[in-house]
């Protein structure tokens, strides 16, 4: 299945290079390319893509069209590309719904693959971002009395620490051998449990109350 998706961003020919990495398997096909923040959100209204590619710095504020696309879920999945790594940026795009939080700096193969694997629920940050986010985190954490993890059954923290160690639900299902739609149905709960958006969130509050899973 051809994945259909919007991208935004401010710099046409970096634009352009994305277009083109993405469209050269075929994999993928680009309804719709925007150069700010309020061109993504009406392109997203009326092309309702797979996934909205979004830049941070673009005219607008990508975080404002974080909002507004996860807000009238006008596209499946939100994920940004981006050169900054301040944690606040990080943290804030993940708390307003977007699932992938990548760097520039990737591959055209690596974009790939992280885009498809977002289709797949599986999120993505890269360790250092992740840690960065986690500070953010622990620091505006004011209850930390109990922790919502202490709700979880066994099954469902075995589950959390192979995702909290990088595990898409595949690998979940073949180290707990179970099959992966059962996994998707555990994470489903956990991150009910857990008030996480996504397994981002989930996994760093996993993080946050063991410490790095081994």
């Amino acid at each position: 299945m051809t994945l259909r998706i919007l991208v935004a961003d401010d710099h046409p020919i970096y634009r352009d290079g994305v277009v083109t990495s993405l469209e050269e398997t075929g994999e993928f096909r680009v309804v719709a390319t925007a150069s700010s923040a309020q061109e993504a959100i009406r392109l997203a209204e009326q092309k309702h893509p797979d996934i909205a590619l979004l830049d941070l710095s673009m005219p607008g504020g990508g975080l404002s069209a974080v909002s507004a696309i996860v807000a009238a879920n006008s596209a499946k999945h939100v994920a940004m590309l981006t050169v900054s790594e301040e944690d606040e940026n990080v943290a804030n795009a993940l708390k307003l719904g977007a699932v992938a939080y990548i760097l520039k700096g990737v591959s055209a193969r690596e974009l790939r693959s992280i885009l498809k694997g977002v289709t797949r629920g599986e999120a993505h940050v890269s360790p250092a971002l992740a840690a960065k986010v986690l500070t953010i985190m622990s620091k505006s954490d004011t209850n930390t009395s109990t922790s919502p993890l202490q709700s979880l059954t066994k099954r469902e923290e075995d589950i959390l620490k192979l995702v909290a160690k990088g595990q898409s639900n595949k690998e979940v299902a073949n180290a707990l051998d179970i099959q992966e739609k059962t996994v998707k149905h555990y994470m489903t709960i956990i991150m009910g449990k857990l008030d996480a958006r996504n397994r981002v969130e989930a996994a760093l509050i996993a993080h946050e109350a063991w410490g790095r899973v081994e």
